[in-house]
């Protein structure tokens, strides 16, 4: 009989980080197999809450924000685009020029789960902006992704043109804020355990096991 672990996954769908530890996660859910049975839940976490509708541009915005120079831009781009790739997951470097407001996609996420199907549009809208070089601010591009991935596309777009979960995402973010959380990505296992950033696959497998045996 395989064990359940609850795990919340606190990200943001503009973080690259992100999409490396959560596909670091899916490939050590895949190791451990019907061993584990997880239940996957992704909590939203917006690195740059006041950012505007239309973005801004990346070097520009990571200049002001962390002080980073062209030449250090350069090289974690490129280690980031070496991490994907390891994984599976393909960083368009060239299409991503901009960052944008990311509080409507967390909105769909939360409504998503709802329907079971926060999973998939999870992912989708990491490849939408890592891949693709969209924006996930775009209501055109959130409700196809949402039909995508097998949503209503009118219900979507209903709940993007109005504040409908806008509540809730509000007080999923104070409540993992509140809790110390003030980075992304984090791993939080059980309710209990924190693993923090883009960790390989092997740090996840090993956790979940050791977690899995003293449940």
């Amino acid at each position: 009989m395989s064990k359940e672990i609850r795990i919340d996954f606190v990200s943001d769908v503009s973080c690259p980080w992100c999409i490396i530890g959560l596909k670091s996660l899916e490939q050590a859910i895949d190791r451990i197999g019907e061993d584990v049975d997880v239940k996957l839940h992704f909590q939203p976490f917006e690195l740059n809450p006041k950012m505007p509708a239309e973005g801004q541009d990346i070097a520009e915005h990571l200049a002001e924000k962390y002080g980073a120079t062209a030449e250090q831009t350069a090289r974690n781009r490129e280690m980031i685009r070496a991490r994907g790739a390891e994984l599976g997951f393909q960083f368009n470097m060239a299409a991503r020029s901009r960052i944008y407001n990311t509080f409507d996609a967390h909105r769909l996420l939360h409504w998503a789960e709802l329907q079971g199907h926060q999973h998939a549009l999870k992912v989708a809208l990491f490849e939408l902006y890592f891949s693709k070089g969209e924006s996930p601010a775009s209501h055109e591009a959130l409700v196809r992704l949402a039909g995508e991935v097998g949503l209503d596309t009118e219900e979507a777009a209903r709940i993007l043109a109005s504040d409908t979960y806008a509540a809730e995402v509000r007080e999923q973010e104070r409540f993992y804020q509140q809790r110390g959380i003030s980075s992304v990505p984090a791993i939080i296992i059980n309710e209990r355990h924190l693993i923090s950033g883009g960790q390989p696959p092997e740090v996840f497998e090993q956790a979940l096991r050791q977690i899995a045996a003293q449940t």
